[in-house]
């Protein structure tokens, strides 16, 4: 259930292509062995630090993190009071409401908030998100651009409309994700800088489950994750028959990736004519890994060299223990933190019953 959770969790995490930073708010009914309400923040897609309803402290996981909270015991005074004062009520109250509006009773449920930006440091160029989920599917979305909220669900609807009307708050969000959280990002990244902005190629295999099985190339250990990962015919990209999977996250903060090729039409004769190319965004040379036979590995000739990494659950498990510092950062300008945003509590859990 915790991997369930999780994978939930970070199901809108995106790209590191740009410098992002998202803050996560979650409250869960329903899950055994886990906190009711949990804070959580990630830069560039690493986990910086977590604290829960159970603990109520912040916990970096991170030197920088550390670092950033002894030259400024502001900033970890203002995650503190997101994880143990009205928060917590408030989502609860929250799920509550929700659950009688989608006329639920029992079971599993999850709330979630997802506040952040991502910012290119070669452009300039920020993009702020503002996203509820709830039971894995959208809720409704802050449109930066219309500054008006977005409803899929009918059942959304009333929210949107109360929250459109709500002037004052459709202007602290747009100063929060065009200002505010654009300074909490670059800060991060200066004082990260080391870690963030590190490039670490991958170990590049070609992995085989059974004779007539694709050709998976699989590369692992990159960082940060824009990368590319591609098959080639005599020099050129081909997309015929290749299959790409998604980039996911090591439990040690680096990236996977594979990308499959279908063989079932090409002679032995022409296994030459194709190689593999990794590529990681900053680094001038390229991974090309020849397709060879002899360099495959399969778990139908030799299983014990089948060693695929299955990292995927094994970092939804660590997060639970490392996720991040905070949610809303409706950051403080410069070194001082922000006022905490306008009645949150009791104004957006009126504002999500559409009782009241």
């Amino acid at each position: 259930m915790k991997t369930l959770f999780l994978l939930l969790l970070f199901c809108h995490v995106s790209s590191a292509v740009k410098h992002s930073l998202k803050f996560f708010y979650t409250a869960s009914a329903g899950v055994p062995d886990f906190p009711e309400f949990v804070v959580a923040g990630v830069v560039d897609e690493i986990l910086s630090g977590y604290c829960d309803n159970n603990k109520n402290i912040v916990e970096p996981k991170q030197d920088w993190v550390n670092k950033l909270f002894e030259d400024d015991p502001q900033h970890l005074q203002w995650y503190t009071t997101k994880c143990s004062d009205d928060e917590p009520h408030f989502f609860k109250t929250t799920l509550d409401n929700l659950k009688q509006r989608f006329n639920q009773s029992g079971g599993v449920h999850v709330l979630q908030r997802m506040t952040g930006c991502e910012w290119d440091d070669e452009t300039g160029e920020v993009n702020g998100f503002i996203q509820y989920g709830y039971d894995g599917e959208d809720f409704i979305s802050f449109d930066l651009k219309t500054l008006t909220w977005i409803a899929p669900k009918p059942q959304a609807v009333t929210t949107k409309l109360r929250w459109d009307d709500d002037k004052g708050r459709i202007k602290y969000n747009e100063n929060q994700l065009t200002e505010i959280l654009p300074e909490f990002l670059k800060k991060y990244v200066d004082y990260g800088n080391s870690s963030l902005q590190r490039k670490d190629l991958p170990s590049v295999s070609l992995l085989q489950k059974t004779s007539s099985s694709p050709v998976s190339c699989h590369a692992t250990g990159f960082y940060p994750d824009s990368a590319t990962l591609i098959w080639r015919k005599d020099g050129e990209e081909i997309h015929e028959d290749v299959d790409h999977g998604e980039i996911l996250p090591n439990h040690d903060g680096s990236f996977q990736m594979s990308v499959d090729l279908n063989l079932s039409s090409v002679t032995p004769e022409d296994w030459r004519r194709y190689d593999c190319v990794f590529q990681l965004s900053g680094v001038k040379n390229d991974i090309v890994t020849k397709l060879d036979k002899a360099e495959i590995r399969t778990n139908w000739e030799k299983s014990s060299d089948m060693t695929v990494p299955i990292t995927a659950a094994a970092v939804v498990l660590v997060l639970i223990f490392i996720t991040a510092v905070g949610l809303m950062a409706y950051k403080k300008k410069k070194a001082k933190c922000p006022p905490s945003p306008p009645d949150d509590g009791s104004e957006l859990s009126e504002k999500l019953n559409p009782e009241t």
